[in-house]
């Protein structure tokens, strides 16, 4: 007998007209599948595409890597994100005709490499980065150097490739020794009237009087002075902050000990003198609070995560609450040490914002003209930088008087001046991080801090869930603040075209999404 052929599902035997029949059918089936679920282009996010490198020589190679490298070092350590100094060295780098460069950053270190084909030897070239400095004036002239070696407005032409500069490399690199090598803008006393200003600026906007104004505004020059001095000696950033927060808690407690009553019993007598203007000694110390959070990378840390360089955010991040916790370890230093000379300090936590709103916007004001003052911005971003705070404060306070709470409301204030600050860098030059930083110092949460410790040193167990509330506020507030800056400059470089080398420095804060 010959082997049984196919079976139908009775069993029946299906002869060879029927079988080819079954076979061209199933066949069919086969390939309609195959077309509903088989992919019909390439993918989306290309992954080390062969034929990508670049073909220039050694010697071209070498001088734009180390160019970009060093605009992308001067950018970082002057306070830029990790995804601007990304966007940078790419935008540099294509504008010489280099493509194919590779970009990685970490807290210490910026590293640029690049891939030249498969008969000729990559490049890569790292710097450490060797010092730190919130320095716009030096940051804002970087920024126009890349403008200007950049001859394919990007920005306003998204789709269209970057032609070759007519800045030669050697001519970029002795523009940019000459922007880190420039004086600045003016000397160091202003500095310290910078960081004055932003403590009165603090205290108006916490409805104090003249008198306090004073108090803060000389707490802060002593804080600053205090502070170059443990710098130029080798202090360690820890030991500083706890020293310069000791600072206005030390006035606190000299304030409150003056009102104390001569004749007081069971600790030391005071002055009995009442200064009209100095009932409440705790707006020192979130004033000072304040101006320390201010020079922190509070804000660098918060958008480095969002945007996806997690590596980068954490060394910041770590950065930041090391030296929060010196602010703290200041404060309950010199509290302790008032309470076991019998003069218990009793910090008053119901500050609230008690000025008017024309009050509360000059407040605001003064607060970021003193920021820029602080960190050696120019006259013009300075003039922006303030009508942007007095924007911040007035959205803050509406959204609070629509029943928001105070970390949704600083997100709405800060995602108002993302729109606005990229708006005004594209049309007037002056660098976006700058203006926007300086904006919303006056939204900082210096008294969720300021609370969250004072409840901390009352040493008992009923408040700690109330100090873990407050640094939670603090810690929101934060990210609310980030994000409503990342969100706001992303919606207006939508409006205005996103430049390639934007997408590729913010690629990894996508996603894992598959397309």
């Amino acid at each position: 007998m010959g082997k049984s052929g196919a079976k139908d599902l009775r069993g029946r035997e299906i002869t060879g007209p029927q079988v080819k029949a079954t076979a061209s059918v199933g066949k069919i089936w086969r390939d309609r599948a195959n077309w509903a679920v088989r992919g019909i282009g390439p993918p989306t996010v290309p992954i080390a595409v062969p034929g990508a490198d670049d073909d220039v020589s050694q010697r071209h190679a070498r001088a734009v890597l180390d160019l970009g490298l060093r605009i992308g070092e001067a950018s970082l350590s002057t306070g830029a994100s990790a995804a601007e100094v990304v966007t940078t060295v790419l935008r540099v780098t294509s504008a010489y005709g280099i493509k194919s460069t590779a970009v990685d950053i970490t807290y210490t270190s910026v590293s640029v490499s690049m891939q030249r084909g498969i008969h000729e030897d990559p490049l890569s070239v790292m710097r450490v980065i060797k010092a730190r400095s919130m320095d716009f004036t030096r940051f804002q002239g970087l920024q126009v150097l890349v403008d200007d070696l950049c001859a394919t407005d990007d920005q306003l032409m998204p789709n269209a490739d970057p032609v070759w500069v007519r800045i030669p490399v050697d001519d970029a690199r002795a523009r940019l020794a000459e922007i880190l090598t420039k004086p600045h803008p003016y000397r160091r006393w202003v500095v310290t009237v910078g960081m004055a200003l932003t403590a009165v600026g603090v205290t108006i906007l916490f409805g104090a009087g003249p008198t306090m104004w004073l108090v803060a505004g000389l707490s802060a020059a002593a804080v600053d002075r205090v502070q170059r001095i443990l710098y130029r000696i080798g202090v360690a950033s820890f030991f500083s902050q706890a020293i310069s927060a000791a600072i206005p808690s030390i006035i606190a407690v000299v304030l409150f000990w003056i009102s104390l009553p001569s004749d007081r019993e069971g600790g030391i007598p005071g002055l009995g003198i009442d200064i009209p203007g100095l009932s409440n000694p705790s707006l020192v110390v979130v004033s000072g609070i304040i101006v320390l959070l201010a020079g922190l990378s509070v804000m660098g840390a918060a958008q480095d995560a969002l945007d996806g360089y997690y590596v980068t955010a954490g060394a910041r991040g770590l950065e930041v609450v090391m030296l929060t916790l010196g602010i703290a370890v200041g404060i309950a230093l010199v509290l302790s040490i008032a309470n076991a000379a019998g003069m218990p300090l009793v910090l008053n936590t119901d500050v609230n914002e008690g000025t008017s709103p024309m009050g509360g916007t000059f407040g605001a004001i003064l607060v970021a003209i003193g920021f820029c003052m602080t960190h050696y911005t120019g006259m013009r971003a300075t003039l922006v930088s303030a009508a942007l705070a007095a924007v911040a404060w007035v959205t803050f306070q509406a959204s609070l008087s629509l029943g928001l709470s105070q970390s949704p409301s600083s997100a709405l204030a800060a995602t108002a001046v993302g729109v606005l600050a990229y708006t005004v860098h594209h049309q007037l030059r002056v660098p976006e991080l700058v203006i926007s930083t300086a904006a919303i110092v006056c939204l900082l949460p210096g008294l969720a801090v300021y609370t969250a410790i004072f409840l901390v040193m009352l040493n008992s167990s009923e408040f700690l869930d109330l100090a873990i509330l407050e640094m939670l506020t603090a810690l929101a507030v934060g990210l609310g603040l980030a994000a409503g800056l990342s969100i706001g400059g992303y919606a207006a470089r939508r409006r205005f075209g996103l430049d390639r080398s934007a997408l590729r420095a913010r690629r990894r804060s996508l996603g894992a999404y598959q397309d």
